[in-house]
C-alpha cells in the first residue's frame, strides 16, 4: 500500500481553509499578509502565495491591487481530497500515465497556444466553468478535466495527438478518479485558469510551462513519502 502524505502547499491551503470555515477570518475581511503568514507557518513564500492563487482561482479568496487580500466565501467543504491510499499497482499505472501526459502535453499546451481558434477557447471555457460549478461532484468534475485536456489536443491541430491522449485517458479513466479523491479540487481550477489565459493571450511558451507545472504538481504530491 502506497502512503500519499500531505504536501506543503496542502498544509497552508487547510491552514487558509480552516481560517475562513471557522469564521476567524469572515467573509469580507482582509487576511494576513504574505509575509505574516510565511513568519506565522514557518514555510516558504512560494508556497503560501501558491495556496492563496488556489483560493483565488475557486472564488474563495479575492486579490484587491494594492490593499491585500480578501475573504468571498467561506464554503470550501470538499475542495481538498479524502482519501491518502493507492495500492502499489494503481500507484505506478498512476504515475506512468502522468509521465505520459507531462510529454505529450507540454507540446500539445504550445501548439495550441499558436493555433488555437475562437471555438476551442469557448470550449476551453465552458469546461472549466463546469468544473468550478461541480466541485464537490467528482465524477463530473473529472469528466469536464478530460474534456478541458482533450480540447488543448484539439486546438493543437494535430490529430495524432488529439487521438493519442484521448485513447490513454479513456482507458485510465480509474485513475484519474483516484487522483481527484487523493488531491481534491484545487489544482485542477488553478492550473487550468491559468492555461486557458495564457492559451487565449497566444503566449505558447507560457502554456507549455503551466502544463508542465500542472503535471509535474501531480507527480511531485504522489512522491512526497
Amino acid at each position: 500500500m502506497h502512503i500519499v502524505k500531505t504536501n506543503v502547499t496542502q498544509q497552508v491551503f487547510e491552514y487558509l481553509k480552516k481560517n475562513i470555515e471557522s469564521g476567524t477570518w469572515p467573509i469580507g475581511s482582509k487576511i494576513p499578509s504574505e509575509n505574516r503568514l510565511t513568519e506565522l507557518l514557518a514555510v516558504s513564500r512560494s508556497s503560501i502565495r501558491l495556496a492563496i492563487q488556489q483560493c483565488i482561482a475557486l472564488e474563495v479568496l479575492e486579490s484587491q491591487h494594492g490593499k491585500g487580500t480578501f475573504v468571498k466565501r467561506n464554503d470550501i467543504s470538499g475542495i481538498i481530497g479524502t482519501v491518502n491510499t493507492l495500492n502499489d499497482a494503481d500507484y505506478d499505472n498512476i504515475c506512468q500515465v502522468l509521465q505520459f501526459r507531462e510529454i505529450i502535453e507540454k507540446e500539445s499546451a504550445y501548439l495550441a497556444a499558436n493555433n488555437a481558434k475562437m471555438v476551442n477557447l469557448k470550449n476551453l471555457e465552458e469546461c472549466l466553468e463546469k468544473m468550478k460549478k461541480n466541485i464537490n461532484k467528482s465524477d463530473e468534475f473529472v469528466r469536464q478535466d478530460m474534456l478541458f485536456h482533450k480540447e488543448i489536443c484539439r486546438a493543437s491541430g494535430n490529430k495524432i495527438l488529439e487521438m493519442a491522449l484521448s485513447d490513454v485517458l479513456e482507458r485510465t479513466a480509474k485513475n484519474h478518479k483516484q487522483l481527484n479523491d487523493l488531491f481534491g479540487y484545487k489544482d485542477g481550477v488553478y492550473f487550468h485558469t491559468l492555461l486557458l489565459e495564457a492559451i487565449r493571450c497566444k503566449d505558447a511558451k507560457k502554456a507549455k510551462h503551466i502544463m508542465k507545472a500542472h503535471i509535474r504538481q501531480a507527480i511531485d504530491n504522489l512522491k512526497t513519502d
